[in-house]
């Protein structure tokens, strides 16, 4: 057995990955991924991709440029032109980014009708709330969200990690939530109770052009614990201290690019009523920036009691 199909099954083995992944110091491991991932020194460079390559299936034949000064270059890599087309049909909103479908549902309304939940994997439930964060603000988008859809998407090390407009939309506000870096895998996601409410992340409210409401949640990870966003000219990471609130009025038509992460990790995709999940949509589906995963549906008419 190679070296590479030995540290790929040691990856597979899931106690072994855990703990490797979890139950080490995650903060103080990802500062030092942040720092070392950024030096520019070839020996430093080819020995990081070296190890990368050895436990995943990285492929950099659609990257934008074919040599890159520091592995954190290659990470947030773009693409050639013209690799992820949009889906043109009408009322169709489209991935923010590539990734494999972690879960994917109904976004339940909760009996004291302030709150909602949803899943993180088959049998761990989570608040709406724990995740936006229970202020007045998170309190009117759980409201607006509740009865809608949501969709996971995680991002895995060796897959592109830039994400983009689902649709024409403006971004009219930022919540930055600190939190710790727990690996958002499958394995941890069955093993750790509101695994993406602990977690560092982001919370962006978009206004669609036609008025309605979709909000994207990065949460960041072990190793990752950074991102980035066009609108803003500050990195989101273990070192922001504020201000969390963070109005925006930035404008994007459907593909323009949002932002990025600094390895990989997972977005949330949250849609109110009125938002369907693709039909295609599935558990461990695979999907690409570009590619349906919404869809506009009519609103059933409301009938008055006139009597």
């Amino acid at each position: 057995m190679n070296l590479r199909a030995a540290a790929q099954r040691m990856v597979l083995n899931e106690d072994l990955n855990f703990l490797l992944t979890n139950r080490v110091p995650r903060i103080a491991l990802t500062r030092f991924m942040g720092w070392w991932s950024r030096i520019r020194n070839p020996w430093v460079r080819d020995a990081s991709m070296a190890v990368w390559k050895t436990f995943s299936d990285i492929d950099l034949s659609e990257a934008k440029q074919s040599h890159f000064d520091s592995l954190h270059d290659c990470f947030t890599r773009e693409l050639k032109p013209g690799l992820r087309p949009l889906d043109g049909r009408p009322g169709v909103l489209t991935s923010p980014s590539d990734g494999i479908v972690g879960a994917c549902g109904r976004i339940e309304a909760l009996q004291y009708g302030t709150d909602a939940q949803l899943f993180q994997a088959k049998g761990f439930p989570y608040r709406l709330l724990d995740l936006l964060g229970d202020d007045e603000r998170g309190r009117a988008l759980a409201r607006e969200l509740a009865g809608g859809s949501f969709v996971t998407l995680r991002l895995t090390s060796s897959m592109y990690h830039r994400f983009h407009a689902p649709c024409d939309a403006t971004l009219e506000h930022v919540t930055y939530i600190s939190g710790d870096t727990w690996n958002v895998n499958p394995i941890a996601l069955q093993r750790v109770e509101r695994l993406f409410c602990r977690n560092e992340r982001a919370v962006l409210r978009l206004r669609r052009a036609d008025g309605g409401l979709l909000v994207l949640v990065p949460v960041a990870a072990i190793l990752v614990a950074s991102m980035r966003l066009r609108a803003l000219d500050v990195p989101l990471n273990l070192r922001y201290r504020g201000p969390h609130q963070l109005p925006c009025s930035a404008r994007y038509r459907q593909g323009d690019e949002l932002g990025w992460f600094e390895h990989g990790s997972t977005i949330l995709v949250l849609a109110p009523p009125g938002l369907a999940l693709d039909p295609a949509l599935h558990d461990g589906h695979r999907i690409r920036m570009g590619e349906a995963l919404l869809q506009t549906t009519p609103l059933t008419p409301q009938t008055h009691d006139h009597g």
